[in-house]
């Protein structure tokens, strides 16, 4: 898996590594909950799904290094929903957001190659910077999802550790065979990762990313933080969730570096117009978290 992006566009782990230095390891997840809409006077609709995504995007502008759509909330709306979602991407990109789709996709042959290029093709529908997928059919069934993604300039974030409590009895099962045998299945997907990003090259980060939990114990799930080599963390569970970001280094070791922290609700409690104040927070904190035992 180990194709580099063609048309002189640069990886996606450099220009990720990039956006974190210039700006800061913030990943503004932009979720339109219905109830949320509601208490800000927006409709489930186009013009409704398109303010909120601009308020998240103009906030995390100069603050953050990537944003979050989460998807199922944009298609919910169908047709209108997804021309919403299209404005806020197009919005990320001007403001120079990194995008990724949250889109957890996760399929065979052909019909996985077409989930990345509808999100992932640089001159395709949506053109995000990276997407989530699921590696539960396989993780060999993703290798078209990472080429795809590496052509492009992409990146993809694989699902290893996750936080709901039904996901634990699948993600801890000890794998009976294969080359990870008797590593957990979470383990197995975290060093499956850390081989594709070693067969991608030699860069301060991978195009091949993870997400781990950040109110998980990764020791709980049999991960060793040191085998995530060069993959990006994408690390959902910050603020209302319960994690905290004071606890960085504590939860990612050396690895901490690599985290995106991730926060969507609780950067919403203030309202339309405090949105950039709280993001502004997180940012600062981050730096704060990182530089303070460097």
């Amino acid at each position: 898996m180990g194709t580099t992006p063609t048309g002189g566009t640069a990886s996606f782990g450099v220009r990720l590594a990039a956006a974190i230095g210039s700006r800061s390891a913030l990943c503004v997840g932009i979720d339109p909950h219905a109830a949320t809409l509601a208490a800000w006077g927006l409709g489930r609709d186009e013009a409704g799904l398109t303010a909120f995504g601009a308020t998240l995007v103009d906030a995390a502008a100069g603050r953050a290094a990537i944003v979050k759509p989460q998807v199922a909330f944009f298609e919910a709306a169908g047709v209108a929903g997804y021309r919403a979602l299209d404005a806020t991407i197009r919005r990320a990109r001007d403001a120079g957001l990194l995008v990724v789709a949250d889109v957890k996709r996760g399929d065979i042959g052909t019909t996985g190659d077409d989930y990345a290029l509808a999100w992932l093709d640089r001159d395709g529908p949506f053109a995000a910077d990276a997407m989530t997928v699921s590696p539960y059919l396989g993780y060999g069934s993703l290798a078209g999802t990472v080429s795809v993604a590496r052509r492009n300039g992409a990146g993809v974030f694989v699902l290893a550790a996750t936080s709901n409590p039904e996901a634990r009895v699948l993600q801890t099962a000890v794998l009976a065979e294969g080359p990870w045998a008797r590593h957990s299945v979470a383990a197995g997907i975290v060093l499956s990762v850390a081989d594709d990003n070693r067969a991608g090259g030699d860069q301060p980060l991978g195009d091949v990313g993870l997400v781990l939990g950040a109110t998980l114990d990764l020791d709980d799930f049999g991960i060793d933080a040191d085998a995530i080599g060069t993959a990006p963390v994408l690390a959902p569970g910050f603020g209302a969730q319960g994690a905290r970001i004071e606890d960085l280094r504590a939860l990612y070791g050396a690895r901490a570096e690599q985290v995106l922290v991730s926060e969507s609700r609780g950067l919403l409690t203030d309202g339309p117009d405090g949105v950039a104040a709280l993001v502004s927070d997180r940012a600062e904190r981050i730096r704060a978290a990182l530089g303070a035992a460097a």
